[in-house]
This record gives structure tokens, sequence and C-alpha cells, in this order.
């Protein structure tokens, strides 16, 4: 499950390092992600901002349990192959911890990689205001911004901008690790819009059915959108709710998508997993 902004295109680098290991996978676009998503006119070049600001959004009326349901679905379809090991990056981490709470028993692992698993508050918005995501880079891209989101019910993010000091602010937030053409061609695989219900919408997990499930966290520690203070603080939320059951614990030296950079060392995690 992709994050905020992406889509299925983003795990590219990660199948191909899967398959050359031989492990199948399913990269997921979430609803109004990928070939469904909204590229207007106004947002292409030359760009028209003041048009795109009062654009509607086809992802305004999304929400997390639209994202639950087509996931779950996918689920059920997988599942008569063999195990099941959902893993989920950013954002996606509020979809699979959703999935693990309706379908335990058909998930046989969840993967979290610097992702949202929410326990003690009700949604990343609300973990976004305690001390731990202090150290995020994102304040200072408040500017890519276009429109009113209360009046979209999207954030709605300029990817295409030509600012040089925003461009060189989002590198440090999210790729800082990767070269100007990596950060680039990232950027182009992007879409401007993610639904605000999404990330404000009730996503923790639930000790009787999430927590049930084998679960792995995969900390980056040179996350400048999600701090790995921030991912210290979920997986110990995690722990203390089902001490039995504990997080499973692998790090990374990279930024927030830096891992995409360097996939091979994400999958030899992957592929030691038990399930």
């Amino acid at each position: 499950m992709h994050g905020s902004g992406a889509s299925s295109f983003m795990w590219a680098p990660v199948q191909r390092e899967l398959a050359l290991l031989g492990h199948r996978s399913f990269a997921v676009d979430l609803p109004g992600h990928g070939f469904d998503a909204q590229y207007p006119a106004a947002y292409q070049a030359p760009q028209n901002l003041d048009a795109w600001a009062a654009e509607p959004s086809t992802l305004a009326k999304v929400t997390l349990q639209d994202n639950i349901d087509m996931v779950v679905d996918v689920v059920r379809r997988v599942a008569e192959h063999g195990p099941v090991v959902l893993v989920g990056a950013s954002l996606g981490g509020t979809t699979i911890t959703g999935v693990g709470n309706t379908v335990p028993d058909l998930v046989n692992r969840l993967v979290y990689i610097s992702a949202w698993s929410c326990v003690q508050r009700s949604n990343p918005i609300e973990y976004m205001q305690e001390p731990e995501f202090g150290e995020n880079l994102l304040a200072p891209l408040a500017p890519l911004n276009v429109g009113n989101p209360a009046e979209l019910g999207v954030g709605r993010a300029n990817y295409r901008t030509a600012d040089p000091v925003m461009l060189a602010a989002l590198k440090a937030a999210i790729m800082a690790d990767g070269t100007d053409e990596q950060f680039r061609a990232f950027l182009n695989i992007l879409q401007p819009d993610e639904s605000l219900a999404v990330m404000m919408s009730e996503a923790r997990g639930h000790a009787e059915t999430w927590g049930t499930i084998a679960r792995t966290y995969i900390r980056l520690t040179d996350d400048r959108s999600l701090p790995i203070a921030m991912q210290d603080r979920l997986i110990a939320e995690c722990d203390a709710l089902t001490p039995d059951n504990p997080y499973d614990v692998h790090t990374l030296a990279t930024s927030h998508v830096g891992f995409l950079l360097k996939p091979a060392k994400l999958v030899s995690i992957l592929d030691q997993l038990t399930v």
C-alpha cells in the first residue's frame, strides 16, 4: 500500500527485487490513485493555479473505509493462493491497520515501512500535533499547497512547481539521500491531491483483531517526514497494547522514500520474514 500522493507505480523497484527472489507481489492502487488519478489541465504546463485552486477533486469523498474495503477485496482473492503479507508505507499504514481489524484471519503479517500505525491517537493528523513529530520538515512546504483544503476536501500540492526553494525543501523532507535527478523522477509519479478524510478518519488498531497478527516495523532513521522519534513512539504504543505480540523491528538508514533507491536492502528484510 502506497502513501499519500503516490500509487502502485512507486513499488516497481521493490517488486523487481522480490521477483528475483521468487516472490509474488501485488501493488495496490487505492481509490482515486494510479490511472484513476486526477491531473487537471490547469495542473499541467503552463499551469493555471487560480483555475486549479477551484477545481473540484475526485478524491474529496474518498474515505479510509473506501481504501480498506478495496484492499479487503484484494486480500480475499490473493489469500486463495497462499499466505498474505500486507506492506504499507507512510499513510498506507492506516489502510493495512484497517484491513487487519477487518479480516485478521486472512492476513499472516503486517509490515509498516515508516508508516502510521495508530493506537493512542485516532489518526495521523492528531499525532502530528505531538512533540515527537517536531523534527519533521513539512512545515516549510505550506506554500506548495493550492486552494482551500476545507473547501476542496483534499490537500493539493503543486509538485510541478518551478520554485527552487520549494523543490529543495521538498527534497530535504522526503528524499534527502537521493540525487536531484532521482528526486525529480519520483516527483513525476506523484499525484497532487490526497483525501483529508483518509488522513482524519479513525485509524486505530484493535487488540482483539489487528493485534493478533504478526507485525513488523521497518524504521527509517533519516526520515524527516515521519521522524524517527514518532516512528519509535508508534512502535512502543502498539507493543504496549499487545505485549504478547510485539513488533519485529528492523532499521534502514534512509529518508522517507529513500528505501525505493535501495530496494535490495528492503527486500532482504522482507525475504526473511516468517508467515
